[in-house]
């Protein structure tokens, strides 16, 4: 693990001031982002903030973390995959899939070390309440990782028990494939919400890196992932998920959001975009990804979902929070 460090990095300190809270038509508050958009060669299209500085992507990285999977041997449904790279709302057919993939493998929810937790779809919350029920691992947003980590390290004959330590096999792997796909050196690891690492890399390159996805051809690793996610949007998020919406209408695209205020997006045509809120709040962060996609010429009836963001007063539309800037 690195040493922690109190210094702001410049993509928080210099981010400009992307969003505002508008209430009754009075500026409220102000969120500050930096925003990326790279082309297939991998250059910038639009920066907004400092765009080459690291970051945690945190789970925007899932799908990057899947195609290493992939690379070391794991062979799953397409369904499978797209859970695998998902913060999932912990709705039924959710847990059916992560519990159908420790299966597979001959393991059981037992296995799983990731954080427990409520699921994150209210009404599949409320009927864990209702039931007596508690937190559990396979609850969690990030079991499906977790069930396709724990598939791979059977696959290769590595130890499952200890799957989440940076130094097992498994996570070099993952280590590889993400500097290999964002062009970044990985500057710092640390514990992800889940126990999984979490590794920081360059805004920039999380864009390549989903450009790079997005855009693979036809029986490449990347294309199967990418192909997954698109083929199971419903499997990445849940219902009612902007993450979902925005792969379902869009085509070509693939998308994830992530913890701290995270979004990155890879299209067709190889270029990427990704983003982060400096205070980590999400308010704001699908509002700024549409404007950013608007900006490139991205057209989606997705948009008007992300940008749907209505300030209430007396649980009335008084205001919304809108893009500026971008």
């Amino acid at each position: 693990m690195s040493t922690p460090t109190t210094a702001t990095p410049p993509a928080l300190d210099d981010a400009p001031v992307l969003a505002h809270y508008v209430r009754g038509g009075f500026v409220e508050s102000a969120h500050r982002a930096s925003v990326v958009a790279t082309a297939p060669d991998g250059e910038h299209l639009l920066a907004l903030g400092a765009v080459d500085d690291p970051v945690f992507p945190r789970s925007s990285n899932k799908p990057v973390q899947t195609l290493a999977m992939v690379r070391a041997g794991l062979r799953m449904p397409a369904h499978h995959l797209a859970i695998a790279s998902a913060s999932h709302s912990g709705e039924d057919f959710h847990l059916t899939a992560v519990r159908e993939m420790l299966a597979s493998v001959g393991l059981t929810e037992g296995a799983l070390q990731n954080t427990p937790d409520y699921p994150v779809n209210d009404d599949a919350r409320e009927a864990v309440l209702r039931s007596g029920g508690g937190k559990l691992p396979i609850t969690q947003n990030c079991s499906g990782k977790h069930a396709a980590m724990l598939a791979t390290c059977v696959v290769n004959g590595w130890d499952t028990a200890t799957y989440r330590d940076p130094s097992h096999p498994l996570q070099q792997a993952i280590a590889e494939t993400l500097a290999e796909l964002t062009g970044d050196e990985i500057t710092s690891t640390a514990v992800d919400g889940c126990g999984a690492p979490v590794m920081a890399v360059t805004l920039a390159g999380l864009a390549r890196a989903f450009g790079r996805m997005a855009s693979a051809p036809a029986g490449t690793h990347e294309a199967e992932v990418a192909d997954a996610i698109r083929a199971n949007p419903a499997y990445l998020g849940g219902t009612g998920r902007d993450v979902t919406a925005l792969i379902e209408h869009t085509p070509g695209l693939i998308a994830k959001d992530g913890a701290e205020s995270v979004y990155a997006v890879g299209l067709a045509d190889g270029r990427g975009v990704a983003l982060k809120v400096a205070d980590g709040y999400p308010r704001a962060k699908p509002v700024i990804l549409a404007a950013a996609l608007r900006r490139l010429g991205v057209e989606s009836p997705a948009l008007a979902q992300l940008e749907h963001s209505p300030v209430l007063g007396h649980g009335e539309p008084v205001g919304a929070i809108v893009a500026v800037n971008i």
